[in-house]
């Protein structure tokens, strides 16, 4: 049993939407399953449609029933679990519903408070003010707020100074899931819990680090919102930046919330400006046709449901990236994510220089080089590449590679990352969301790069979907004399 947490009302605005009824409440469910959620923690879901207590559990259950492993549910958790659900029907907007929900939080004056804000970010400020007008903001109260916070720096600032003027800096959850990801934490573990890699993870040894991740879906649905934020806001802002901060930053001195975050604000402001003709030669940004994915035809960005006829928003970008420091000077960072691809993968890649003296004969080594895979899904683990001998009476060697499966090797469920960061946001602890101070750093970098592309005017490259992407992504890498690894 996971040890549990001090009883706590979790408010969830827009309660009834696809974020909650999807990833939240299903993570909830599976918390309180293993013993974490103590007998008075309460689950409020708010929303504008009239609903009662009753109907909303059923709908939630019926959530459950879709995103929760059929297996998992059991009907005496489930019971325990829907004790804690209530639903307050409120327009985020309006202050005037907001004494209700006060009142029934007043009820568990001791309770830690969780304010969810799963809306649009226009909605932040109000919420926030209306919150704070309810006497509800003090003591053990927290916010979580979801990306994209804003659309470039202005907007974020903006945002950020309305959730400030309510919230202190230490009550505000900026939430990022790929960071409570098993294989983002198994990283750290790799990385400062081991002796091995660290003399390794460097300049001098690392040729280049590739950062992949590549979705199957479109735009699901969600088209009007897509189509006015992009690849380069909706992953790279946070996500890939993300990564890369935990791939390149120096050892923090513990894992304490601000000793990571300081030394992944370092790696942020570390990076190279991307601006202009060089934006332009090291971006590449393109826009998915119709194509096929898993031998069924789906239909191009333009022809989906809410994209404009004439859309330049783009569905891929790659990029490649450096930073100024003594570490990494000189290593590229390739990054790129994109829709409609040919696979659904999320992967970390170092790929380590090749030996500096070949006692082999010409020929002997077939495809030289070290490489160490950290895959974050579909199938989480490591995979370490190195040069073997071949069976045979040559000496020939060929590439074999050692294999670490989180499931084969713990074989325990592993917890999905809305369940480890909503129950370290109920504990306070930040180190896996992100500083005011690193949004703003990544915003400064992401700005002149959207720039460049406003300024150039020209379309996104086109790609079939179910391929890798605009031809000009293998480019990008080949004139380093590199390529993809799904390519290799």
């Amino acid at each position: 049993m996971d040890q549990a947490i001090a009883p706590f009302d979790l408010v969830i605005f827009g309660g009834g939407g696809d974020l909650a009824q999807r990833k939240l409440l299903p993570a909830l469910y599976y918390r309180h399953r293993a013993g974490q959620l103590l007998g008075s923690s309460r689950i409020i879901g708010v929303g504008r449609r009239e609903l009662t207590r009753a109907a909303y559990r059923a709908q939630v259950r019926e959530s459950c029933g879709r995103y929760v492993d059929r297996q998992d549910l059991d009907e005496r958790a489930w019971d325990g679990f829907v004790e804690r659900l209530d639903y307050l029907q409120l327009d985020a907007a309006d202050g005037a519903g907001y004494q209700a929900l006060a009142e029934r939080l007043r009820a568990e004056p001791d309770h830690v408070r969780l304010f969810y804000l799963a809306t649009l970010p226009e909605l932040f400020a109000a919420i926030c003010e209306h919150l704070a007008g309810v006497g509800l903001t003090g003591g053990e109260a927290r916010v979580v707020v979801e990306k994209p916070l804003g659309r470039d720096l202005a907007s974020a600032e903006r945002i950020n100074d309305e959730i400030g003027r309510v919230f202190r800096e230490d009550q505000i959850f900026r939430i990022d899931h790929y960071l409570g990801k098993e294989t983002v934490q198994n990283l750290m573990a790799l990385r400062f819990g081991n002796a091995l890699f660290e003399p390794l993870w460097r300049r001098e040894w690392v040729r280049d680090v590739q950062i992949t991740l590549a979705e199957q879906i479109g735009v699901a649905g969600r088209g009007e919102f897509y189509d006015r934020t992009g690849a380069l806001r909706d992953m790279v802002q946070n996500h890939l930046l993300q990564l890369l901060c935990i791939i390149a930053m120096e050892p923090p001195t513990s894992i304490e919330s601000d000793a990571v975050r300081d030394e992944k604000l370092k790696v942020l402001r570390a990076l190279k400006p991307l601006a202009g003709d060089t934006a332009l030669a090291r971006t590449v940004r393109g826009q998915y046709r119709a194509g096929a994915i898993g031998g069924q035809p789906v239909a191009g960005y333009l022809d989906e449901p809410g994209i404009a006829p004439d859309s330049h928003t783009e569905t891929f970008v790659a990029l490649k990236a450096e930073l100024n420091d003594w570490r990494w000077a000189g290593v590229p960072f390739y990054l790129r994510t994109g829709k409609r691809l040919q696979e659904k993968v999320s992967e970390i890649v170092l790929n380590f220089r090749s030996v500096p003296h070949s006692i082999f004969e010409a020929g002997a080594l077939g495809e030289v080089g070290n490489r160490l895979v950290i895959r974050l899904q579909p199938d989480e683990g490591v995979q370490l590449f190195m040069m073997a001998k071949a069976p045979g009476d040559t000496m020939r060697l060929r590439r074999v590679h050692l294999d670490l499966d989180f499931s084969e090797t713990y074989k325990v469920r592993q917890m999905e990352a809305y369940e480890r960061l909503l129950m370290d946001a109920v504990r306070g602890k930040l180190a896996l969301f992100m500083r005011r101070d690193e949004q703003v750093a990544a915003w400064r970098w992401i700005d002149p790069i959207r720039e460049a592309w406003d300024a150039q005017a020209v379309a996104p490259k086109p790609y079939t979907a179910g391929t890798w992407g605009p031809a000009a992504s293998s480019a990008l890498v080949g004139r380093d004399g590199g390529c993809w690894y799904e390519e290799s």
